[in-house]
Formats: C-alpha cells, sequence, structure tokens
C-alpha cells in the first residue's frame, strides 16, 4: 500500500483540522494530490495501464470539483491550499 494509516493522518493533521478530520474539503484535496502523484508514477512505467489512467483522470475531477466548492465557499482557504499543495490553478 502506497500510504499508510500514520501517513493518512500526518496529511490530515497537517492540511485538516486535526488527524481525525477526514471529511474537510483541504483534508480531502491534499489526499486526492497524493493519490494523484502515486498513479502518475505507476503511469510512467506502465503507459498500457488505461484503468489506472481512467481512475487518475476521475479523481483529477473529483479533486476539480472539491476545489470549486472551495472556491465557491471561502476564496481565503481556496488560495491557502492551492499555495499548499502547489496546483496550478
Amino acid at each position: 500500500m502506497y500510504l499508510t494509516k500514520e501517513g493518512k493522518e500526518e496529511l490530515f493533521k497537517k492540511h485538516g483540522k486535526n488527524a481525525k478530520d477526514t471529511g474537510s474539503a483541504e483534508g480531502q484535496i491534499a489526499l486526492f494530490t497524493q493519490r494523484i502523484e502515486h498513479l502518475t508514477q505507476h503511469l510512467k512505467k506502465n503507459r498500457k495501464d488505461y484503468n489506472t489512467e481512467r481512475s487518475l483522470v476521475m479523481l483529477v475531477g473529483k479533486r476539480r470539483s472539491l476545489l470549486d466548492y472551495l472556491t465557491k465557499k471561502d476564496v481565503l482557504r481556496y488560495r491557502a491550499i492551492v499555495k499548499e499543495l502547489g496546483l496550478r490553478k
């Protein structure tokens, strides 16, 4: 497994309110970003893995939806998470 339980808790502690705050938009965006980076590395080695490619596209869409939601709710939180994670938009 690419991300252990402790790794997820650390991720949510850093980007969410606490380690158990798995529902916040920032925490979910950070988790999706971690998974996207992992799948991207996998696809660089396995170019013909189309199921993983489809999963990657779906994850990017989910992350985009959460970012759009955060833009509508609170622009400052949106800007902070984009800067923190180094996303382009």
